[in-house]
């Protein structure tokens, strides 16, 4: 992953969904202040899968929601593809978050009193919206959910909801996703079909996913996976697999994060790209 600097025009060309210079995030200030992120460099590549992990407390949730526009940010600059939206106006941050974003929690944040159709498309119907039916259609035969269309939430498992919610981040067509934890809230078997999902979702919808997760099972299903420690992306990793991401993690947790990769010179690795003991 690059993380040389770019002029801001260039990003979509580049096949940069989303990128970050010099990230910072505080909270508070003086003696109690909290320095959540710590100068990030960041790019997301386009139509690919890519997930975030750290520790708790390590800026992953902060990462994520500084890149799509929900919390402000204490320096640095952020774009979406070739939009900068730092320092854009509030009205201006609110229809590029409903326009070229989708969003995915670990709570569903489906509206009770609506049926599954309706949540799926409200964030479309607010913004006075017709949404491609044939792209609709798509993502719901796609994602199983033809038969559930007229149920409420309370009539739908876990996974349904969170099915539903998929399917509202993905409606509009989106040139991003990000998801939050989308698995925390489901059983081991939903977990991975909502997984199997976000995973056709980026293969074969083009779409571009980035899912903040405490799971190596869960990171697996990524293209890419960025470790934070500390507010900073310390490590990444190509085509994970679960032993190989639990590892990584292990050896964070043991000794502190390691810099590695294209961010500093890496000691012996077995093949599964996680540093040999001892080296």
């Amino acid at each position: 992953m690059s993380t040389s600097a770019a002029a801001p025009g260039r990003a979509s060309a580049d096949g940069i969904a989303a990128r970050a210079r010099g990230l910072t995030k505080k909270y508070g200030s003086g003696g109690t202040a909290v320095l959540a992120l710590d100068s990030v460099d960041v790019d997301i590549a386009r139509g690919r899968f890519t997930a975030v992990m750290g520790p708790s407390g390590s800026g992953k949730s902060t990462l994520m929601h500084c890149l799509a526009g929900l919390d402000t940010v204490s320096a640095g600059r952020v774009w979406i593809g070739d939009t900068e939206i730092t320092g854009l106006r509030d009205r201006e941050l609110t229809r590029l978050r409903r326009d070229r974003i989708g969003f995915m929690f670990q709570s569903f944040n489906l509206v009770p009193t609506l049926n599954a159709l309706e949540n799926i498309t409200l964030p479309m119907d607010i913004a006075g919206r017709r949404p491609d039916q044939e792209w609709l259609d798509e993502v719901i035969d796609t994602l199983g959910l033809r038969d559930r269309l007229k149920h409420r939430p309370s009539q739908l498992s876990g996974g349904q909801q969170q099915r539903v919610a998929c399917a509202r981040a993905l409606a509009s067509r989106p040139e991003l996703i990000f998801a939050d934890e989308p698995t925390g809230n489901l059983d081991s078997r939903a977990g991975l079909e909502l997984l199997g999902f976000l995973r056709d979702a980026v293969d074969s919808l083009g779409q571009t996913v980035v899912m903040v997760t405490h799971d190596p099972g869960a990171a697996a299903h990524s293209d890419l996976v960025l470790y934070l420690a500390d507010g900073r992306v310390v490590d990444e990793m190509e085509h994970p697999t679960a032993a190989a991401v639990l590892d990584r993690m292990r050896l964070f947790a043991g000794s502190g994060p390691r810099p590695s990769g294209p961010r500093a010179a890496r000691g012996p690795l077995d093949e599964d790209g996680v540093a040999v003991e001892g080296a």
